[in-house]
């Protein structure tokens, strides 16, 4: 078990490629706090989970007072922090002519930006202090590399998380903390499956393979990442993007 003796925070913790990472980090030997602004579905979480293996943390990433005390929260459970998976964010979007910006800019700098910005900040003080290095891990997105359609604010929010990771790698190396972002592409999170069939098909055929990721397939990827066995992976972005990134569309060949 490879993250044996391990803790993790993970933002987002009650649901999607959040949850998925909770069992996988678990199942490798990790004790890990489940944070989520749902602090009843993060215990609802917990209570499926092995006894003793993880705690519920209430956190609304926004607020940095909470993300600190989500970090405490997690040193007074297991003793320690090893690992924050910076996961929590929310998504949406409209045509930018038609934002409101109370609306449809503020709050997902808030989550999606500021959120990942505390993490980083928080967990890097803990790490600092304990003096044992540590891993800081955050999901961006295909969209933080690229325009897209409805994604002024989200792309906006998801770049300035790969800026943050470089940075963060840079200004932490010499207490032993690394750290990485991950752009997830089309995954079936509880986001995307309340879209249409038809509107999944098309995302499903935007990647290699021609079908949704699992929430799994990052979680399992993150996991690595997290471990001693990732230790030269260090202020990158992993795509974990089945190829989104790598192709624009199929199409029928013409004859010649």
């Amino acid at each position: 078990m490879r993250l044996a003796g391990k803790v993790a925070l993970i933002t987002g913790g009650a649901s999607g490629i959040g949850l998925a990472t909770v069992k996988k980090f678990i199942a490798e030997g990790a004790k890990v706090a489940v944070a989520d602004i749902d602090a009843t579905r993060a215990q609802e979480a917990v209570d499926t989970l092995p006894e003793g293996s993880a705690v519920a943390v209430g956190v609304n990433v926004s607020v940095f007072e909470e993300v600190e005390a989500a970090v405490q929260s997690t040193v007074d459970a297991f003793g320690k922090l090893d690992v924050i998976f910076n996961n929590a964010g929310i998504a949406g979007g409209k045509p930018l002519l038609d934002h409101d910006p109370a609306v449809d800019y503020h709050p997902m700098i808030r989550v999606d930006q500021d959120g990942v910005y505390y993490g980083i900040l928080a967990a890097g003080r803990q790490f600092k202090k304990q003096g044992t290095g540590g891993v800081i891990i955050s999901t961006s997105s295909i969209y933080g590399e690229q325009a897209a359609e409805l994604a002024f604010s989200y792309g906006a929010a998801k770049a300035a998380v790969i800026s943050f990771t470089r940075s963060a790698a840079y200004e932490l190396a010499e207490y032993g903390v690394r750290a990485v972002a991950i752009t997830p592409g089309r995954v079936g999170t509880p986001i995307i499956n309340q879209f249409s069939d038809e509107l999944k098909s098309l995302f499903a055929s935007e990647q290699l393979r021609n079908k949704m990721t699992e929430p799994e397939e990052i979680a399992n990827v993150v996991a690595f990442l997290a471990s001693d066995e990732a230790n030269v992976i260090n202020g990158t972005v992993v795509h974990v993007d089945d190829g989104y990134s790598a192709f624009k569309q199929r199409f029928d060949l013409p004859t010649f």
